[in-house]
């Protein structure tokens, strides 16, 4: 006898089962949608020509913050191009254009420069932080459709969108015109960034938290160094050595030479090979591995972690930029800190 619930599930099952028609109908318009933002796209690339290259020109030197604003789809757009902007090395924060009409203003100095986002150039709301600037000298950007608009007149530096299809059939939702703006300030961003020469431990300070500050991290930030370090000489009778790797605790000691340059790692496993009567009586250069494996205190901790991984051990020796040592680096706890 069939299960009740069997049936009622197939039943919902087969409800639920797109139907073919449906579905690449649907498709269809999703990659319209699309195709419709990659031709704005392909039209703002295009143009962009010396106003871009003048923007930049004046962003690049600013002694205050790069102001952002803008109302509506704009202001949304305008709060992701500042936080990009603030994220990659150019200091600047939103600030909502109606609520700088009472009394937020003063959050913009004279070493600013605004940026005001606009399709159409005529926000009203706009007029209060438009007039502000050119009342106090402060370097405005305007980001619009229309050059000729009030925000097109008065802006020193316009960044003009085209005058591109929206994606929206009904021409009302603002589409293709926000993506461009949108792309626009991430242009400038990372245009920014590389003039500045902006890099990885750069952008590590300004995420030191979540999956991207983890994977910015240096093996420098990590690693044991200082009278931490497990270290003896070749001469250094493996008596001595055994007693420096049970104080120490990595399971391993480093072995250098006179210029503390590191020529060989003694491991529990070398212990193993070597056990005889006489192994505490031996030099430890008679024990030590040769060349063993290293990193550098600049690399990714998650490279030293792929170094371990690929040869399979589970600490690296650390050494400086005169390949002198200077720290170890174990994975337990690069995996401590969420590396991998």
């Amino acid at each position: 006898m069939s299960n009740p619930m069997q049936l009622v599930k197939k039943t919902v099952a087969m409800d639920d089962a797109p139907n073919a028609v449906l579905a690449n109908s649907t498709l269809a318009m999703a990659r319209a949608t699309l195709a419709t933002e990659i031709a704005a796209l392909q039209q703002l690339m295009a143009q962009l020509d010396t106003p871009f290259v003048a923007a930049i020109a004046l962003l690049l030197p600013l002694r205050g913050r790069v102001v952002v604003t803008g109302i509506g789809k704009s202001g949304h757009i305008a709060r992701k191009i500042a936080a990009t902007l603030a994220s990659t090395g150019t200091p600047a924060l939103f600030v909502h254009p109606s609520e700088a009409s009472h009394g937020d203003m003063g959050m913009i100095t004279r070493d600013d420069a605004v940026i005001a986002l606009s399709n159409s150039g005529e926000a009203v709301e706009l007029a209060d932080i438009i007039t502000y600037t050119r009342r106090f000298g402060i370097p405005l950007i305007g980001m619009t459709r229309e050059v000729g608009s009030n925000l097109g007149q008065c802006a020193d530096i316009v960044l003009q969108i085209p005058k591109a299809e929206e994606a929206c059939p009904l021409g009302l939702a603002p589409t293709s015109s926000t993506t461009m703006m949108l792309a626009l300030g991430d242009a400038l961003a990372i245009t920014l960034l590389k003039q500045r020469g902006f890099t990885s431990s750069d952008y590590k300070v300004f995420h030191p938290g979540g999956t991207l500050g983890k994977k910015l991290l240096l093996v420098k930030d990590l690693m044991y160094s200082g009278t931490a370090l497990p270290i003896a000489h070749a001469t250094t009778l493996m008596s001595e050595v055994l007693v420096i790797m049970s104080e120490k605790t990595f399971g391993c000691c480093a072995i250098i030479d006179e210029t503390a340059s590191l020529i060989g790692i003694i491991t529990d496993g070398d212990l193993r090979r070597h056990m005889q009567p006489n192994l505490l009586e031996q030099p430890a250069g008679a024990i030590m591995t040769k060349s063993p494996k290293t990193t550098a205190q600049g690399a990714l901790a998650a490279e030293a972690l792929g170094r371990m991984n690929e040869n399979k051990i589970t600490s690296l020796f650390v050494l400086d930029e005169a390949e002198k040592l200077i720290g170890i680096v174990r994975m337990h706890d690069l995996l401590k800190a969420g590396i991998g």
